[in-house]
């Protein structure tokens, strides 16, 4: 049957939604928050991504891929926004 949403699929959209809206939170909360500080956790998740020797398994794999997407589009829009 074609009509059920796969759980990954639920998982990823659910994880991108909370990343973004907190992410909006801090930038607004945040006046000391620039574009370079979220570059730089983004940096770090890119590293922890692809330092995963022992494995973190599938749910885990969703929501840093999610997490990841959500920090890339933050900073594209904040860069655009700033003319960069």
């Amino acid at each position: 049957m074609r009509g059920s949403v796969d759980w990954r699929d639920v998982k990823y959209e659910e994880t991108f939604e909370q990343e973004l809206r907190g992410l909006e939170r801090r930038r607004e909360s945040d006046q000391s928050c620039r574009v370079e500080d979220l570059e730089g956790l983004l940096r770090h998740l890119y590293i922890m991504d692809g330092a995963d020797w022992a494995g973190r398994g599938e749910v885990q794999d969703i929501i840093m891929a999610a997490t990841i997407a959500a920090y890339e589009q933050v900073i594209a829009e904040w860069k655009a926004s700033c003319g960069r």
